[in-house]
């Protein structure tokens, strides 16, 4: 079991008496690569920005290494920060601005030649030492970036939002790129992002949240396959969130149709939230289901179909390799482990 590296105690975090966080309790794991991931507004980076030291709680403390740091500045911690802006100078080329921080120290110039040359080598941009910054690309400036965080060995590194500038393709690339990175150098990388593609493709760890708390915390598999309420539902992938009635253990009905499920504990005819990703649903021939409509749109994603399929008052959303044309009578196939029941809670 991995030791914890940093644990924030019920932090909270107000503005001008707006509650941007509310008494958050995280732990996050040495070697870790954990994402906070919520829409603009629900703390993700205030969280960041205090356990960088840039801002301070209002309530709680963050420990380090079991130690509290809750009033230590930025430049005392262990943690260095790589924001969506990059924030690099400018007019020093790409050496003296991965070597800035170890000048400041007043370390060796020997020794910061080795260091530049060894993390220009890691984030693949050797040779470029003598390049002007207005020179390189995003992507290369965003490496540059992350070379002069990673060079000062901080225990933890900060990404807020880093590939945010970039292109689609490339930011594809420096995902995987950033998530080789941080398995080579074996240090905690924690990650800010709204995209959850992004959250997904990366994470060990992803902490999910909304107007200033945490919704959920798990594995990339845990959170898409098994959320914890509608919101997380919707935020991380798409789904069909229907309204339903569990009648008894491993037995619910929505859609005014009774289905198999594998769900238990709770009451008999409690209503519920049923949650239904698109790509669980088949699309088979009328006469093969008992949930049955019709097909009211089609669009082509490339390597799926999306349809919609209108169901009395419930609207379908399904993706297949299939296609059904619009006006289509199908049917609805949906295996019993598809169906995933949530209570009915109001989320704040």
């Amino acid at each position: 079991m991995a030791q914890n590296i940093i644990h924030l105690v019920n932090v909270s975090k107000n503005y001008n008496g707006t509650e941007a966080l509310r008494n958050i309790n995280l732990y996050i794991r040495k070697n870790e690569f954990l994402t906070l991931l919520g829409p603009s507004g629900c703390g993700k980076t205030t969280t960041l920005r205090i356990i960088g030291g840039f801002e301070a709680p209002d309530g709680g403390e963050v420990l380090f290494n079991g130690v509290n740091i809750t009033s230590v500045p930025p430049y005392k911690r262990r943690v260095n920060t790589v924001f969506q802006k990059y924030a690099l100078f400018p007019h020093l080329n790409v050496f003296e601005n991965i070597a800035f921080g170890l000048k400041i120290k007043k370390m060796d110039k020997k020794l910061i030649a080795e260091k530049v040359h060894n993390i220009l080598g890691l984030v693949n941009l050797s040779g470029f030492e003598q390049r002007e910054i207005d020179s390189l690309s995003g992507g290369q400036q965003q490496r540059v970036a992350i070379a002069r965080a990673l060079v000062n060995e901080p225990e933890v590194l900060l990404l807020d939002e880093p590939l945010g500038a970039l292109d689609l393709k490339l930011r594809q690339e420096m995902q995987i790129e950033l998530k080789n990175m941080q398995q080579r150098l074996g240090i905690t990388f924690v990650y800010v992002t709204h995209d959850q593609e992004e959250a997904l493709s990366m994470s060990d760890t992803i902490v999910v949240m909304k107007e200033g708390s945490i919704q959920q915390i798990g594995s990339p598999i845990d959170i898409y396959n098994e959320p914890k309420n509608s919101f997380v539902a919707d935020f991380i992938g798409e789904s069909n969130i229907v309204s339903g009635i569990m009648l008894r253990d491993y037995l619910v009905k929505f859609a005014e149709t009774t289905f198999e499920c594998v769900d238990h504990g709770f009451k008999e005819n409690e209503p519920v939230d049923v949650v239904i990703r698109p790509e669980d649903i088949q699309v088979v021939p009328a006469a093969e289901s008992k949930l049955q409509g019709e097909v009211s749109a089609v669009t082509f994603k490339g390597v799926h179909y999306e349809m919609i399929v209108q169901n009395n008052s419930t609207r379908w959303k399904i993706q297949s390799t299939a296609m059904a044309p619009v006006g289509a009578k199908v049917g609805l196939q949906i295996l019993p482990e598809a169906i995933h029941i949530m209570k009915k809670v109001t989320v704040k």
